[in-house]
């Protein structure tokens, strides 16, 4: 093992030099649904702004010490959309940073809620996740045609006019990240308007197999590959993700001219490169969040839940992430080997999310009428199984993750999960990673975690119970390997990957500009 220790720092500084050195003269223009400041007005009618939580914001926004930086995102609430108003449509300095400008795309109420709430989440968050019960859903009715129409199509064409507008206020032609699913015909209609662009979109979220595509009406599908193949760099979160979006072009594009080998695709005079680029956490964010008093009050009150050993997880309330086949396995555990009864504790951080949705409310209930099963069927007066929490409070979940024996992470699929990662860094336990081989962590972390496939009860609960017997010295070599894996590849390393292949493309073209 290599014992090097590794200073996420080093990873700033890295960054730093990139942008003095090679984009010095270049502006990024970044584009996501969700911008990196939340305006609101509070109780007294006050307009108020709070930081778009989450380390990729963290690290996006970090940009702006280095380069200029033009943030394009949804007026999504009602504050946002005074402050847009106030703004007359145009950019603004935003947490007293003069290097990072916020402009908000306005849309109507009636035009948001299309794209968001018909196209966005039920049909294209759910394809992604494979949540679709295809004899049944979905049923892509008159209804969602027209929320494509005007809805998603109407709101990405705004995007691109903005992105467009403030494109053209640079003598030279700045670097545009587009960012997930929101946005996957932006790019199409940016190329047609400013050819000489280059164009990254990242995705976040899995990218499934062409025949799953194949639910959609083949014009939905054909506007998505053909405006991401007229980026210059789609990333993706791993290899298996670029595999299937390699794939996907060749069956759906007939002219594309697919290159597995160099992770391409051709059409006409325009190459697309398809790259891998694991997505990772602010690792020098967490290490200040837990020498925060916050978080160590939190640890302090969570510590008398703990048993002998304590599994934990920490996930949005959702079906994707498996939180009810987590339990079934804890029971069966329970079932099969007594010795453990009043000995381990399982505690759950939940966080509401989607609680409009139907689907999301019954699989919540699911959930909740499980952990009170199974606390009736083998609690005491002095001892029940599980503990669990549902709300949304960050800070207490990383005080949990730091006192795990087992972090399990069962997901039927995810494009990276996060939560994989934070818990090895956070833990002071030498704690054991459960990790399903379908979430893109896997592909980095699954040579020091016990992997299970999600759908696989019998699989899970031999794995608790492996976790929970294993010795401590290979609980201490792996858990240290997680940690410097993931220290040593945090948010900046993906940063920087993100923007040295698009200074690269640039440089190609016209070495003299950067």
């Amino acid at each position: 093992m290599n014992n090097t220790k590794i200073n996420p720092e080093d990873s700033d500084t890295r960054l730093q030099e990139l942008c003095r050195q090679r984009l010095s003269s270049r502006r990024l223009i970044l584009a996501s649904n969700r911008g990196p400041v939340e305006y609101y007005f509070d109780k007294g009618q006050s307009l108020c702004s709070r930081r778009g939580s989450g380390g990729v914001v963290t690290a996006l926004s970090s940009l702006s010490k280095y380069v200029e930086l033009d943030w394009i995102a949804s007026a999504m609430g009602q504050g946002d959309r005074e402050v847009a108003r106030r703004a007359e449509g145009k950019r603004f300095s935003v947490l007293e940073n003069d290097n990072l400008h916020l402009r908000f795309v306005v849309c109507s109420r009636n035009t948001y809620h299309k794209f968001y709430s018909v196209i966005c989440n039920p049909l294209l968050w759910f394809l992604q996740h494979y949540m679709w019960n295809s004899p049944n859903t979905p049923n892509i009715d008159i209804v969602v045609h027209d929320a494509w129409e005007n809805g998603y199509v109407q709101v990405n064409q705004a995007f691109a006019k903005a992105i467009v507008e403030e494109a053209m206020r640079s003598e030279l032609p700045p670097i545009v990240i587009l960012n997930d699913y929101h946005l996957y015909l932006t790019g199409g209609y940016i190329r047609r308007q400013l050819p000489e662009l280059v164009i990254e979109h990242f995705i976040h979220i899995p990218w499934p197999s062409p025949c799953y595509w194949e639910l959609l009406p083949n014009s939905m599908r054909q506007a998505i590959f053909r405006s991401l193949c007229d980026a210059d760099i789609v990333g993706l979160q791993t290899i298996r993700d670029v595999h299937s979006f390699l794939h996907g072009c060749e069956s759906f594009i007939n002219e594309a001219e697919v290159d597995y080998h160099q992770h391409n695709v051709r059409l006409g005079n325009h190459l697309v490169q398809v790259k891998a680029y694991p997505i990772s956490i602010d690792v020098t964010g967490l290490k200040k969040a837990i020498s925060s008093p916050e978080v160590q009050e939190y640890e302090r009150k969570l510590r008398p839940l703990c048993g002998e050993s304590t599994i934990v997880r920490v996930d949005r309330a959702e079906p994707s992430k498996n939180i009810i086949r987590g339990f079934k396995a804890f029971d069966k555990l329970l079932e099969r080997h007594p010795q453990f009864r009043g000995k381990v504790k399982f505690i759950a951080f939940l966080v509401p999310t989607r609680t409009h949705l139907k689907l999301y409310r019954r699989y919540m209930q699911e959930t909740t009428q499980l952990i009170e099963a199974i606390n009736s069927k083998y609690g005491t007066e002095q001892w029940y199984p599980i503990d669990f929490f549902y709300e949304n409070n960050y800070l207490q979940a990383i005080a949990g993750m730091r006192l795990y024996d087992i972090l399990l992470v069962n997901a039927v699929i995810d494009g990276m999960n996060l939560v994989a990662k934070e818990g090895p860094t956070v833990n002071h336990r030498n704690g054991v990673l459960i990790l399903s081989e379908t979430v893109g962590a896997y592909e980095q972390l699954g040579a020091n975690a016990l992997m299970v496939s999600p759908t696989d009860l019998e699989g899970t609960t031999e794995a608790l119970y492996a976790a929970l017997m294993m010795p401590l010295d290979e609980r201490k070599q792996r858990a240290t390997a997680l940690r410097e894996s993931i220290e040593k590849e945090d948010i900046i390393h993906w940063l920087q990957l993100l923007l040295e292949d698009a200074v690269s493309l640039i440089e190609q073209c016209s070495p003299s500009t950067t």
